[in-house]
């Protein structure tokens, strides 16, 4: 099935800089910050009763181009849910990639890392010196995964500059693509890794609009981050560091959110945080059905299941697909690049196809 194409800018708010009394300019220049570069995909000749549309909202230092096809060439997600009937929107976060960033503007500009920590977290992770009990599993990156693979060379050379700030792309992201969601009316979000956040938090803000939030790998656990990103508190609402509809409410600053350790299932797995009883209930993200989808061999095998524990405990209608448990084995944290992507995809379509 072919593919027709459009482009959109989502714009937010303008923002007006000052130039200095001795500059050339007497007025006053602006910038629009914060808007989406967003790409729209769909099938042709269109489906006559087409499946919702999906959003995708890439990972750190990614861009759209992550679901168009893999580093080694071949079909990515892009292709493959248009081959079912649905639109899919690509696009590149806010000060990211094709989406503009302003000299100046708040929060920090940072990079994803020189290419040995890259593969020790993403593309090589069975060879990473054990940094987590699961990663000696990782076999579906398609070549070594190190520096001189041209496999692995094209994926980083596609790693762009991000917004470091969490609390700026937090909340940047989540208008930006609640805007979205106003242009393309209901449909589907597919979430990756740091997105993970802005996809609850869209869901949070557009209950009507978003009938279902795809989860891969979703930011977190609950409260805090975890290895290889440090220990440090974090998502002071649970799922978010910015706030979500409680009920009761949450309080200022999650002030009313009052937390409990709940010791790891095993040896290979995280202790949780979860929130004390009687649990604070999320008021429009129980609105929505979810799918959270974990690689057997990635860093978050050990503590995904504390956010699908978590999502559940505030009333969330949440399916787990933990890959390995459900046979599909030797998967990181790029799953929708590996090997046996379309084996995922599949599974992915299978509960699209039940919400």
């Amino acid at each position: 099935m072919r593919a027709v194409s459009q482009f959109y800018k989502i714009h937010l708010r303008p923002t007006h800089y000052g130039v200095d009394d001795d500059a050339v300019f007497d007025t006053w220049p602006t910038a629009i910050i914060g808007q989406i570069y967003v790409e729209k995909l769909s099938p042709n000749p269109a489906p006559e009763n087409p499946p919702l549309p999906i959003i995708f909202i890439a990972g750190a230092a990614q861009t759209g181009t992550n679901f168009l096809d893999t580093p080694d060439g071949r079909p990515g997600w892009a292709s493959y849910f248009i081959s079912k009937g649905h639109t899919v929107y690509l696009s590149d976060q806010p000060s990211r990639g094709r989406s503009f960033w302003y000299p100046g503007e708040e929060g920090n500009i940072g990079y994803i890392g020189p290419p040995d920590a890259v593969s020790d977290i993403f593309t090589d992770v069975s060879n990473n010196g054990n940094q987590w009990p699961q990663a000696k599993l990782h076999t579906q990156w398609p070549g070594t995964g190190r520096r001189g693979d041209p496999t692995f060379d094209a994926f980083y050379r596609s790693q762009v500059q991000f917004q470091t700030d969490r609390f700026v792309s937090e909340e940047q992201n989540a208008q930006a693509y609640s805007a979205l969601v106003d242009i393309v009316g209901d449909c589907y979000i597919i979430s990756h890794s740091q997105a993970g956040a802005y996809g609850w938090r869209v869901g949070d803000m557009r209950p009507i609009n978003v009938k279902g939030i795809v989860q891969l790998e979703p930011s977190g656990p609950p409260f805090t981050l975890r290895p290889p990103f440090g220990n440090d508190p974090a998502f002071a609402f649970g799922l978010t560091d910015l706030p979500i509809e409680y009920k009761p409410p949450a309080g200022e600053d999650a002030g009313k959110i009052k937390t409990t350790i709940v010791p790891a299932i095993d040896d290979e797995h995280d202790e949780c945080i979860m929130q004390k009883h009687p649990a604070k209930k999320l008021k429009n993200l129980s609105k929505i059905p979810e799918l959270v989808v974990t690689g057997e061999a990635s860093f978050h095998a050990p503590y995904d299941y504390c956010t699908v524990k978590y999502l559940r405990q505030v009333g969330v209608d949440v399916e787990y697909a933990d890959l390995g448990k459900e046979g599909i084995h030797g998967n990181g944290h790029m799953f929708f690049m590996e090997k046996n992507n379309i084996e995922i995809a599949d599974r992915v379509y299978d509960w699209l196809q039940r919400h």
